[in-house]
């Protein structure tokens, strides 16, 4: 879920997003009942009829949650970018954050692109599990070859590219285009802004209503699961959740790393200090909800107020630590399920993306962003994004280590800002 948010993005700034509440919890419950009612009507003997209503209502809604992922990424990418270009320019602290944040999302996602393919081969999808593709097409896409591949990096017509969901060369676009705005006088750049603020809440609106009726239409999907693949779905989604979790404790660890190494904190001490903030993230799953204990996290290292004050709310605005190492292992995991093999130039492409899209969903609601974060990267990387509709169902377990990874590494991040701050002074001093 991406560190379930029920506030705006930009919720504090000029170009706020709207604030969308989801039924998680009922669409938790509705996908165990459509797994359970599968199972039950397979032994049963239910009618094909049912089967097939079940499956009309569930391609439905999963084919008007695919056609709202293109438009609310082109917005929410734009806004996130020139964010975070505009943030740098405020000064070297905000430079040294952000090239800090790059690293960790660069480091994560590498990570799983290395782990996840042979930790699946090591330990294989449960048996059942190919249920979960019920609703993919037959033709799942080619890998293409190296060269067809830089060649697909720059599209003539980006109208064709949103036409075909070519991931690769729409990102590459708007990245151009969001720093393209930058450099616009301010009242140009204030109208392209405000364009793409109000498409992405019209968007934000539109994926909302869909994702309202989540519980039926992933009701409707887990009941053909449940008759394909019987008890075995629940092994593979248990499965899922364990092997996408464990990708983000690297994150995790990273963070006690990157404090140690780069904010001189004691592994001890920085342990200690981050107990009430995770806490805190544990219980509601939201950074912006665990930013006063960051402060006070950041209070017990000692780090100077004035670094934690303004690198802290701007990292929760703009940075998701876990994003790029776990939604990767999502799209791998579904590569799995489909027999998708990913090449290298595709696996750096998906790292590469994945960093980048890591800034069009922060702080909104999780099921929003698992699908806005995660279908782009499985697009571009030729992995199928039907199996999203069902996983985001239990997103809300992995949920718990993203919100975890997230609020350690803010805090990490900060000491090592303050930390570099502290000796760039003393050095000019």
């Amino acid at each position: 879920m991406l560190d379930s948010e029920n506030t705006g993005a930009a919720g504090q700034g000029k170009f706020a997003l709207v604030s969308i509440r989801l039924p998680v919890a009922l669409t938790f419950a509705a996908l165990v009942a459509g797994l359970g009612a599968g199972i039950v009507g397979a032994l049963a003997g239910a009618p094909a009829l049912v089967g097939e209503i079940a499956g009309l209502i569930g391609g439905l809604w999963l084919r008007a949650l695919q056609m709202t992922i293109i438009p609310l990424v082109a917005a929410l990418l734009v806004l996130g970018l020139v964010q975070m270009i505009l943030a740098a320019r405020v000064g070297t602290v905000a430079r040294r954050m952000i090239a800090l944040m790059v690293f960790v999302q660069l480091a994560g996602g590498t990570f799983t692109s290395f782990v996840m393919p042979p930790l699946l081969r090591a330990f294989p999808v449960p048996q059942g599990a190919s249920a979960f593709l019920a609703q993919t097409p037959s033709e799942v896409g080619e890998v293409p070859k190296v060269l067809d591949f830089l060649a697909s990096l720059v599209s003539p017509n980006i109208v064709a590219a949103a036409a075909e969901t070519a991931m690769l060369p729409l990102t590459l676009f708007f990245v151009m285009f969001a720093v393209a705005i930058t450099r616009l006088p301010e009242d140009q750049g204030d109208r392209l802004m405000g364009f793409f603020h109000a498409l992405g809440n019209a968007m934000l609106l539109i994926i909302g209503w869909v994702l309202s009726a989540a519980p039926v239409g992933v009701f409707a999907l887990a009941y053909g699961v449940g008759v394909q693949s019987g008890g075995g779905a629940f092994a593979a989604l248990g499965h899922y959740v364990l092997t996408v979790t464990l990708m983000g404790t690297f994150v995790f660890v990273l963070a006690y790393v990157i404090a140690a190494v780069r904010g001189g904190s004691g592994l001890g001490g920085f342990a200690r200090a981050m107990l009430p903030a995770q806490a805190v993230a544990l219980s509601t799953q939201s950074s912006l909800a665990s930013l006063p204990a960051m402060l006070d996290s950041a209070g017990r290292l000692g780090l100077r107020p004035s670094t934690a004050e303004f690198v802290l709310p701007l990292a929760v605005v703009i940075f998701r630590a876990t994003s790029a190492a776990m939604n990767l292992a999502v799209v791998y995991y579904i590569a799995a399920l489909a027999g998708v093999e990913v090449p290298l130039t595709v696996a750096i492409a998906g790292i590469l993306i994945a960093s980048v899209i890591s800034l069009s969903a922060v702080s909104l609601p999780g099921s929003i962003s698992f699908v806005v974060s995660i279908g782009p990267i499985a697009l571009a990387m030729g992995v199928p994004v039907e199996p999203l509709a069902l996983l985001v169902a239990v997103e809300m377990l992995p949920d718990l280590m993203r919100t975890l990874g997230n609020v350690t590494m803010n805090v990490a991040v900060t000491s090592a800002v303050d930390r570099s701050a502290e000796q760039a002074n003393a050095a000019a001093t």
